[in-house]
């Protein structure tokens, strides 16, 4: 499954120069990224972010020299973090922001505190904004990716939503590199538009398909009604309470349900973060159920699968589900029809892949031939797609609000855009297809920040 639980190094740096009143005072910059550390671990850690500092590489708790950036190195890895954050305690140092950066490899936020020490007789302690743009440059001179936050005081709503912000970023860069995704079956055969490159997806970003064909499926999926009956005895009453069922739902629940199960134990079998399902063709044929309506449990489980074995969807919702910590589901709305009397809204639609959490308050859940049908509720989501063309990989990212729409079939929205006939364009002229998915919130420049440190990705937008 994914991870979303982050740890961030925080290193304090000051100027290496001979102490005297003024800017490059040593006690005074050592004080305070002492102080700036204690209050971001006391305010801004939580369930899925944790932070750790410096203590025990010198005595002052801040580098400075570039004798302890091996120290430093050595610490970060030891408690393998997943990002790092350097704080401008003073002027800085460029040089040994550069060279912890660079051994570390990884996610980078840049930031200087407010400067507000200032003497009657015109001396300054600090001039961290000042240092920060020379920090800035040497980290570019080094190809070193960054994102930063705008120089503001510790407890100023502009860290607290930076900090969550790379928090976030974080973890998208965490669970991406080398991730690895079941891949479930081949395409069905009318779906050229889902083709994806294996090879490429390995040696440009790390991620691993673990093939898993439709007889091996099926073989785990019959075991486990041999050997499983009260779970799925219970799953079946869980769908039961949930839904409005027709006829032909009725006489399978327990077979819907062992998906939840097979799937759940494939995740573990194969440590694998997301799966990439075939989902309406072979595998029917080879089991006679349908696994939407799982697809939606194990999405409020913390599941990511993608149905119509959409590679590059499965990786964007595992994108999206990190972006909001695990806490908002990711699902997979595709582009279906235009709304009969608003110019500007769209159908996102899927025949059942949903999340049972979103569905929209006081609207009956029923299931139909084995899938589920329901509109979600009202909110903006963030819509994305990772695709490519000639190797050119390419991440579209943007907001929809919901609107009202006609019912229909299936889980859907009615999504409100801004520009919805510049989205029809960019989906046609691609690299993109209509599959997108979609998470709660707007996570748009968590997106762009992410796009930063992934070499041969680039953010795409809709204009």
């Amino acid at each position: 499954m994914l991870n979303f639980h982050v740890k961030i190094g925080l290193i304090p740096i000051r100027r290496d120069c001979t102490p005297r009143p003024g800017a490059f005072n040593w006690e005074v910059a050592e004080e305070r990224g002492r102080s700036i550390v204690k209050y971001i671990k006391e305010h801004y850690s939580s369930e899925n972010v944790s932070f750790t500092d410096l203590k025990g590489v010198n005595d002052v708790e801040c580098l400075f020299s570039e004798n302890d950036v091996e120290a430093v190195v050595n610490k970060m890895r030891a408690e393998k973090v997943d990002g790092i954050v350097i704080i401008n305690a003073n002027f800085g140092n460029e040089e040994v922001a550069a060279l912890v950066t660079k051994e570390l490899g990884l996610p980078v936020l840049l930031w200087a505190p407010l400067d507000t020490s200032y003497e009657p007789n015109g001396v300054r302690f600090t001039d961290s904004q000042c240092g920060v743009f020379g920090v800035s440059r040497q980290l570019q001179r080094n190809n070193i990716p960054f994102t930063y936050v705008e120089c503001c005081s510790v407890d100023h709503e502009i860290f607290a939503r930076g900090i969550d912000r790379f928090s976030r970023v974080v973890c998208m860069v965490k669970n991406f590199r080398g991730m690895r995704i079941l891949q479930v079956g081949l395409r069905p055969k009318p779906f050229s538009s889902v083709i994806f490159n294996e090879g490429e997806l390995m040696q440009r970003f790390g991620i691993r398909c673990i093939p898993l064909s439709m007889a091996q499926l099926a073989s785990r999926y019959n075991k486990i009604l041999l050997e499983y009956d009260d779970e799925l005895e219970k799953g079946a009453e869980l769908l039961r309470s949930r839904y409005e069922l027709d006829s032909v739902t009725e006489g399978k629940l327990k077979k819907i349900y062992a998906f939840v199960i097979l799937y759940k134990n494939l995740t573990e079998e194969f440590g694998v973060q997301a799966i990439s399902a075939e989902c309406w063709s072979s595998i029917e044929l080879a089991v006679d159920a349908m696994p939407c309506i799982a697809y939606g449990i194990l999405a409020d489980m913390g599941y990511i699968v993608s149905c119509e074995a959409d590679m590059h969807g499965a990786i964007t919702m595992a994108l999206l589900a990190c972006a909001s910590f695990g806490k908002n589901p990711s699902f997979f709305g595709e582009f279906t029809v235009r709304h009969p009397e608003n110019r500007c809204a769209e159908l996102l639609w899927h025949c059942g892949q949903f999340a049972y959490s979103l569905k929209k308050p006081g609207v009956t859940a029923k299931t139909v031939t084995q899938r589920h049908w329901f509109e979600i509720k009202n909110s903006t989501y963030t819509l994305a797609r990772m695709d490519q063309d000639d190797g050119k990989y390419m991440l579209l990212a943007g907001t929809c609000k919901s609107t009202d729409g006609p019912e229909t079939n299936g889980t859907y929205l009615w999504a409100h855009f801004d520009n919805l006939d510049a989205w029809e364009r960019k989906l046609i002229e691609g690299p993109y297809i209509h599959h997108m998915a979609e998470v709660e919130g707007d996570y748009t420049e968590e997106l762009a920040e992410f796009c930063k440190f992934i070499p041969n990705l680039t953010l795409d937008t809709v204009k």
